[in-house]
């Protein structure tokens, strides 16, 4: 998700490309909105819950495990009208009550609610209405802001190899709806040359349907007489979708308006490159925000039109354990539709996911890094050749060589060791070089105004902290410099440190640089536990940094609709999710959501995500990394379910001495008789115990059990976040683990 936005996650690899906010360059890094100051609440409208169940959990019509509602059933039908009835029954009631409220939308899968546009009215005089359960404001989201290396590092080409139709069809049949900005359908990402004809109509003209993209609709109520289309007009939407299930192996090449096209040395697909997916805009035109009425009316669409995954890489504030947003995500799930959500980008502190992405039964997933970037190349006389990112800076128009001087004027950092040039640097002491100054303590613009200042010809950042070089943000102050400047990440800049007063050049022009720098977690990356029962989020860590995907073709200046750029973010992980979640489906038909969410949460890799301040592998902290590094591949041939995911044993009184207990259904995947043990891994030595009972159970193909795992809190343990993995083992071999949290208070 696009931070700040509900934050559209992402920063552009070209200038050209950023659709928001300060992170302009060839080199993503940050998401691009800060969350800071935004309005989380549309205090003009209301989302009324409805006396009486939805029909996902009334007893008559939710429907069995792994199925989903038959909409067509004598049964369902008799109960939407009865709900209907009751909607209007509240209607009458407004009418004759409140006449100036007046209802927006209608729910009846998920929630039994109305949305109501206020006009005055207040919420205690909707409250008490006799039909109502519960009211509360509208809430507002905004979008987060391959050889693909991202698919490499969740090994989707190995998953690709069983499906059924082949490796360059996976996830065929499946469809994806992407509740986000709108997709372009016109990028070669979306043709439809090979899928079956569907029902939709064609319409290229305004980006809208083919037999790839098989349903579009705008969702915006408060301007439904607008007229906005179906189109992306931000390119957030078509970037997720392109990620989610791009066509195999579509040629991609970056826009540089200077210098012509950046040519990609590998041809994208998309995490599901045969699955079909739904253009579901909850943010048309140049709107920055969405209320939870648009988002659910997307929902609950998608759900009747029998989509089996949803992709929402959005945020935004939520109302605790009353948010009805979350609550809807939780009841889709249980009744066949799968969520994958992004977790936000307001890390790295803790309790920082947002909703719905905090929901119980939502995949939530956090972002890590793809170690490759387009940039300015930067050579030494002695042979040393780097990556360079550009941003809101000049960049050279020609090759300039000089001398480097590595400027260790007044205060430096303590990672680099190089100064931060935030204080006035000796006059005259830069003239005629390349500057190498530190990231840090000030911003851009103030550091490269000192080096210019000095007489610096161009200034090199050294990023000081682990990963590729970001793009750097101008801070919007007059006198701005005027001199080239670029970003170049840590470990090169360390080693050109090592080379002072090596000539040194700047090429005009761009290239792709491959880096070491894969699976660092993202700084904006948020954190959980959630503020509704201390639950473990995210789930699940995808990439999300530095993600190469598809952009609507106005965002180029070539005349091809092949446009593509970088953008960083929650939001780019997510369909990372969603598309796993396609490649799953397709290969087990007959697992139901809560299998999926389980095949890939549970086997996802621990032990390889690397902390972005230090670059060493984080030990562990599911509320950092979930359950690890999704792993599509090991999700493909999951052995056993576990429901939930994991387990919070909330917020425990310190040195209380207290147990407590929680239950997961285990189900046997294997498709035969299976014995499955488990055992706790348990990291800290001292502090509160975990157990598990039975260590070992034996389940026939396809049958469940429900094992109970209990935290004991010592008297006298002090306040700490605690942990515990639980892992299940069949034939010898771990298949599985589940994260187990207690926040002692």
């Amino acid at each position: 998700m696009r931070r700040g936005k509900l934050g559209i996650a992402f920063v552009s690899a070209v200038a050209i490309l950023l659709a928001f906010g300060v992170g302009t360059g060839l080199a993503g890094g940050q998401p691009t909105d800060g969350a800071s100051g935004t309005t989380t609440t549309d205090t003009a409208s209301a989302l009324v819950q409805l006396k009486g169940a939805p029909l996902a959990t009334d007893e008559k019509t939710r429907p069995a495990k792994g199925k989903k509602i038959d909409f067509s059933s004598n049964t369902v039908k008799s109960y939407r009208a009865q709900l209907s009835a009751l909607r209007n029954d509240f209607k009458q009631w407004l009418r004759q009550n409140a006449p100036n409220a007046k209802v927006t939308s209608e729910f009846d899968v998920a929630l039994n609610a109305v949305a109501v546009e206020l006009n005055g009215t207040s919420l205690d005089t909707i409250r008490s209405a006799p039909q109502v359960e519960s009211v509360e404001y509208q809430y507002l989201y905004r979008p987060l802001a391959h050889e693909d290396p991202d698919l490499g590092l969740i090994d989707a080409w190995e998953a690709w190899q069983l499906a059924p139709a082949g490796a360059l069809r996976a996830g065929e049949g499946v469809k994806i709806a992407i509740i986000d900005t709108g997709i372009d359908v016109r990028h070669p990402c979306f043709s439809d040359a090979g899928y079956p004809e569907s029902n939709a109509p064609d319409n290229l003209v305004n980006g809208g349907t083919n037999d790839k993209v098989v349903y579009a609709e705008t969702f915006y109520n408060k301007l439904k007489k607008s007229g906005f289309g179906t189109a992306d007009e931000d390119g957030h939407g078509t970037h997720v979708a392109g990620t989610a299930a791009c066509n195999a192996h579509t040629p991609a090449w970056i826009d540089d308006p200077s210098n012509g096209p950046v040519d990609i040395p590998y041809d994208p697909s998309g995490v599901a490159p045969g699955a079909m997916l739904g253009n579901f805009n909850v943010f048309p035109g140049t709107l920055e925000s969405s209320r939870s009425e648009d988002i659910l009316n997307a929902l609950q669409r998608a759900y009747e039109l029998g989509f089996d995954v949803v992709n929402m890489s959005l945020g935004g504030g939520s109302n605790g354990v009353r948010d009805l947003l979350s609550q809807a995500v939780d009841r889709f799930d249980r009744a066949g539709m799968v969520s994958a959500i992004a977790a936000g980008n307001s890390g790295p502190g803790d309790g920082t996911v947002e909703s719905p992405g905090f929901a119980e039964r939502a995949i939530a997933a956090g972002a890590s890094t793809v170690g490759h970037f387009v940039g300015a190349p930067v050579t030494t006389a002695d042979g040393g050749r780097y990556g360079a990112a550009s941003g809101d800076f000049a960049t050279v128009a020609a090759d300039l060589t000089a001398p480097l001087e590595v400027v260790t004027q007044g205060t430096t950092n303590s990672v680099t060791g190089l100064s931060t040039a935030c204080s006035g640097l000796t006059p005259g002491s830069l003239a005629g070089t390349i500057a190498l100054i530190s990231r840090g303590t000030c911003t851009f613009s103030t550091k490269i105004r000192n080096a210019q200042l000095a007489g610096a010809l161009a200034v090199l950042v050294v990023n000081n902290v682990a990963g590729d070089p970001t793009a750097m943000a101008s801070d919007g102050t007059p006198s701005q410099p005027t001199v080239p400047a670029y970003m170049v990440g840590l470990q090169d800049g360390l080693s050109l440190k090592a080379k002072d007063g090596v000539l040194t050049t700047i090429q005009a022009g761009l290239e792709y640089f491959r880096t070491a720098n894969d699976n660092i977690m993202a700084g904006f990356s948020s954190r959980g536990p959630t503020d509704v029962q201390f639950r473990v989020k995210p789930d699940v860590v995808a990439p999300g940094v530095n993600v190469l995907s598809s952009q609507p073709a106005w965002a180029c200046t070539q005349t091809s609709p092949s446009c593509w750029a970088f953008f960083s973010g929650t939001s780019m992980a997510t369909p990372h999710v969603a598309g796993s979640a396609a490649v799953v489906i397709d290969q087990h038909g007959d697992w139901s959501s809560s299998d999926v969410r389980s095949a890939i949460v549970n086997t996802a890799v621990r032990g390889v995500l690397k902390d972005s301040a230090t670059g060493k592998i984080i030990v562990d902290n599911p509320n950092v990394v979930g359950a690890g590094l999704e792993n599509l591949y090991n999700a493909v041939q999951a052995k056993v379910s576990l429901d939930p995911v994991s387990v919070s044993f909330g917020g425990v009184p310190s040195g209380s001495g207290q147990s407590r207990s929680g239950e997961i259904i285990v189900k046997n995947l294997t498709g035969a008789t299976a014995t499955f043990t488990f055992s706790i891994e348990d990291p800290f030595a001292g502090g509160a115990s975990y157990t598990v009972s039975p260590t070992s159970v034996t389940l026939a193909a396809g049958a469940t059990t429900t094992i109970r795992v209990t935290v004991d809190v010592p008297r006298g343990f002090g306040q700490r976040d605690d942990w515990a993995w639980l892992k299940v083992s069949t034939g010898g071999a771990e298949v599985a683990h589940a994260a187990l949290y207690t926040r002692t208070k």
